[in-house]
């Protein structure tokens, strides 16, 4: 495998493109709305937004309709040209890569709206090679529109080998912003158990060995302490592990902490969907959270939560 000098890294992809960040803003994404492009009545409401979430994210992917596919992208287009999102960030979640619509989203977006876009998050990626192939494809893209910052990539683990290769991710680019864990893909491709969508089954869990009997026999019904180092959180950790390393941001949803009812320290340990922690409702039009300061999101607009390790900091109350 070859592999390009570091002082090659930080130079563009492509003739005209933006140089690529050396480090990535420590902005604001305590709540983020991930909302429906096609949906009329959800788009009308994406103005009134601005200022009350820090990121307002338009989503391409799996919550819009194959039929929908085309309006929700060409709706994202008319929303980000009409709205001033001053101190709120726009991001977009574009369709899988192996998908017959993500190439038709990043051609559309990035001359249409690209100097308005903040992240693309891209869903399932696998690998390194899924990044690069979307680095340079943003880089001809943001050459051509004569773009003058590089739009960056918040990419999604939701598949076994994308864990496997979470370090080489989140080292493919300079233009990795972050990493979601998307635990209810992850635990379909892994055939395992979930019991909510997005949630591990609470029975995947490490437990003491039995103590033995003096014939040697294990008591298996014998009380046993229970550990958390189940598969779920060594997941969690060596994503976190990864984000820090390269300097990128974890996420992990869509979870809440529960920091109304446990101590800081153990929400890194056992994060669960709580509506009393959360900035809105815990529903499937999604809010993102790190910490517990954000702004309340509009009641007419349920979002969803989850939880970024690295500001989970708050004192419990």
């Amino acid at each position: 495998m070859s592999h390009k000098s570091p002082k090659d890294f930080f130079r563009p992809l492509a003739v005209g493109a933006p140089a690529p960040l050396r480090e990535i803003p420590a902005r604001p994404s305590r709540a983020i709305h991930f909302f429906d492009p096609s949906n009329e009545k959800m788009a009308a409401k994406i103005p009134a937004m601005v200022g009350t979430v820090d990121v307002l994210l338009g989503n391409l992917e799996d919550a819009v309709k194959a039929d929908n596919k085309e309006a929700a992208r060409n709706g994202l287009v008319e929303i980000a040209r009409e709205t001033d999102f001053g101190p709120t960030q726009l991001w977009t979640r574009i369709n899988s890569l192996d998908s017959p619509w993500v190439l038709d989203d990043l051609t559309t977006l990035v001359p249409a709206i690209g100097d308005k876009l903040d992240v693309i998050m891209v869903p399932k990626v696998q690998g390194a090679e899924d990044i690069h192939y979307v680095d340079r494809l943003l880089a001809q893209l943001e050459a051509k529109a004569g773009l003058t910052r590089p739009i960056l990539i918040h990419a999604i683990l939701e598949t076994a080998r994308g864990v496997a290769n979470v370090e080489e991710i989140c080292g493919a680019s300079p233009r990795m912003q972050g990493l979601s864990l998307g635990p209810a893909d992850l635990a379909a491709d892994r055939k395992m158990k979930t019991t909510r969508v997005g949630g591990g089954h609470p029975g995947y869990l490490v437990r003491q060995d039995p103590p033995r009997d003096a014939d040697g026999s294990s008591r298996i019904d014998a009380e046993r302490s229970i550990f958390q180092q189940d598969l779920w959180h060594y997941t969690i950790a060596k994503m976190v592990d990864a984000c820090a390393t390269h300097g990128i941001y974890p996420y992990y949803g869509p979870f809440g902490t529960s920091l109304t009812s446990w101590p800081a320290r153990t929400s890194s340990a056992t994060p669960s969907c709580s509506a009393a922690s959360a900035p809105g409702r815990c529903t499937r039009s999604r809010s993102r959270s790190r910490t517990r300061s954000s702004p309340p999101a509009s009641r007419t607009s349920p979002t969803r939560v989850a939880w970024s390790p690295r500001w989970a900091t708050a004192p419990a109350r």
